[in-house]
C-alpha cells in the first residue's frame, strides 16, 4: 500500500470548500497515507479550456505538471483529489491538449498517476469502508458528470457511503442526469441551468433524504445554491465530508 500521496486540491475548493480538502486529508490519514502538499499548485486549466482558451489552458496545464512531477525516490506516487471534475481534465483533455506537444510524455505519465478520492480508496488501496465513519439520515446520490463519463466512478463513492453507520441510502430518479452546472454553462445559460438544478433536486427531495452526497463540490455548490434560495430541508455534502463523520 502506498504510504505517501500527492494531493491535489482544486482552485474552488481551496477558495470556498477548504473543509471538505482538510477532511480528505483526515480520510487518508484514516487508512495510514500520508498526504504531501505542494503550496506551488494552483489550478488544472479546466476553466480556460472549457471556455476555448486552448493555449491559456495548456500553459496552466505546464505548471501543473511541473508542481505534480513524481519525486525521483517515488516516481509511481499517486496524485489524489476530492474533484472527479479536475481529476477528469487531466486525465482525458490533457490529452488533447499535448497532442504533438512537447511534455507529451509528462502528461502521460501524470495521467497514469492521478485519481479521484474514492476510486483511490476503493480501486487502488480496496478500502471499502473507514473505520469510526458515522452519519445519522438518508442520502441520496448524485452521480456527477465528470465522475460519471470521464472517471467511470459510480460503484466507489456508494460502496464507502453504505458503509458509514447511521446512513441509508435512497437512490433519487434520474441520478445520472447532469444537475445544470457545467463549469461556465452556467453562466452562459442561466435559466436552463437553473431549471436542471431545480429538477434534480425536486428528485432528491422526493426520495424524503436529508443529504446529497457526490464526489464534485462544483455540482453540490450549484445544487446548494437553488436549495438555499427556496429554504429547502436538504443540505449538500462531499463524500469526504461524510466519511470524516463522527471520529
Amino acid at each position: 500500500m502506498p504510504t505517501t500521496v500527492d494531493i491535489f486540491i482544486p482552485c474552488f475548493v481551496d477558495q470556498l470548500y477548504p473543509a471538505t480538502a482538510m477532511h480528505m486529508v483526515r480520510v487518508l490519514e484514516r487508512v495510514g497515507v500520508k498526504a504531501n502538499y505542494n503550496p506551488n499548485q494552483t489550478c488544472c486549466g479546466q476553466p480556460a479550456y472549457n471556455a476555448g482558451y486552448v493555449d491559456q489552458s495548456r500553459a496552466v496545464a505546464d505548471k501543473f505538471l511541473t508542481d505534480f512531477a513524481a519525486p525521483a525516490t517515488d516516481t509511481q506516487r499517486y496524485i489524489v483529489s476530492p474533484s472527479a471534475s479536475c481529476v477528469g481534465m487531466v486525465r482525458n483533455s490533457y490529452t488533447d491538449l499535448y497532442t504533438d506537444q512537447p511534455g507529451r510524455a509528462a502528461c502521460q505519465t501524470v495521467q497514469g498517476r492521478v485519481h479521484e478520492l474514492t476510486e483511490f480508496l476503493v480501486d487502488v488501496l480496496g478500502i471499502t469502508a473507514i473505520p469510526g465513519a458515522r452519519l445519522d439520515g438518508k442520502y441520496t446520490y448524485h452521480d456527477s458528470c465528470s465522475g460519471l463519463r470521464e472517471c467511470h466512478i459510480r460503484a466507489q463513492p456508494r460502496q464507502l457511503l453504505d458503509a458509514v453507520a447511521g446512513l441509508e441510502r435512497i437512490e433519487m430518479a434520474e441520478t445520472t442526469t447532469c444537475c445544470g452546472f457545467g463549469g461556465t454553462f452556467a453562466v452562459k445559460f442561466e435559466a436552463i441551468s437553473v431549471a436542471m438544478a431545480q429538477q434534480k433536486v425536486e428528485y432528491a427531495l422526493d426520495t424524503g433524504a436529508d443529504f446529497i452526497v457526490s464526489t464534485d463540490v462544483s455540482c453540490l455548490m450549484h445544487l446548494e445554491s437553488y436549495i438555499k434560495k427556496e429554504k429547502l430541508p436538504l443540505k449538500c455534502l462531499h463524500v469526504a465530508d461524510v466519511l470524516a463523520s463522527g471520529w
